[in-house]
């Protein structure tokens, strides 16, 4: 996983309008101004978690989100939004790079891929691809409400006014997955309470896991003399080990 570290500056928009442009710009045969805007929420996501060496929370998601776009006839109809975000979630910034597709009425699809900067819950960067018309390409400014988990809002397709942010990305110092260590517990004495959900010995109450309640119940009863171990899961003290002391 690398290491990301990011620097705080402001970036004018990329571009005010979009454009589609036929046979590259040099040697265009026209160019007009196109935007469009678009929801798109998530249909499925993957995420996992790291931390940097100087102790930032890095949260990589890779998603699938789809929805409406609406605009010029280029940018409208159902759009999927292919994205992965890699995220400082200890000081909120990050980048989002990608690919969408709007399937428009006629004629083949619109697609472009993108990359942006994630700022505290919103995007601009620079989308460039294609048009439906064979000849025409798409250069668009891009910016979005953005959440990993649920999707874009807002989002324009030129048009867009919101500026961006700066990051810095580097591959130096690595990036550990995160660790979380589970707080034991044991107790060794006469089992004050057993039933088929919870055992309690020298004042631990333990939860008793469904799949070994009707074996625990039969090995032991009240009074017997038992240690227990425990582990936390799922915010309760659980039994992981019983063993019988005479």
């Amino acid at each position: 996983m690398r290491r990301m570290t990011f620097a705080a500056a402001v970036l004018c928009a990329l571009v005010a309008t979009s454009y589609a442009v036929a046979h590259g710009i040099e040697g265009a045969k026209s160019a007009k101004a196109v935007a469009g805007g678009f929801n798109a929420a998530a249909a499925s996501v993957s995420t996992r978690t790291c931390t940097t060496s100087d102790g930032k929370a890095i949260v990589v998601t890779d998603g699938k989100y789809t929805g409406a776009a609406t605009g010029d006839p280029d940018l409208t109809g159902p759009i999927t939004v292919r994205a992965r975000s890699t995220v400082n979630t200890t000081d909120g910034v990050g980048v989002v790079d990608g690919r969408f597709k709007i399937d428009v009425a006629s004629g083949r699809d619109t697609e472009a891929a993108f990359s942006a900067v994630y700022d505290h819950g919103t995007i601009a960067g620079l989308a460039a691809g294609r048009a439906h018309d064979p000849g025409a390409r798409l250069i668009a400014n891009l910016s979005a409400t953005f959440a990993a988990a649920t999707g874009f809002t807002g989002a324009k397709i030129g048009g867009g006014t919101a500026p961006g942010s700066a990051v810095e990305v580097s591959s130096a110092g690595g990036c550990r997955p995160a660790k979380v260590r589970a707080e034991k517990s044991e107790a060794r004495g006469a089992i004050a309470v057993l039933s088929t959900s919870s055992i309690t010995v020298a004042g631990l109450t333990c939860a008793i896991p469904a799949d070994k309640s009707a074996e625990v119940n039969a090995k032991f009863k009240q009074g017997d003399r038992a240690e227990i171990h425990c582990a936390l899961a799922n915010g309760q003290n659980t039994l992981t080990r019983i063993e019988k002391k005479h």
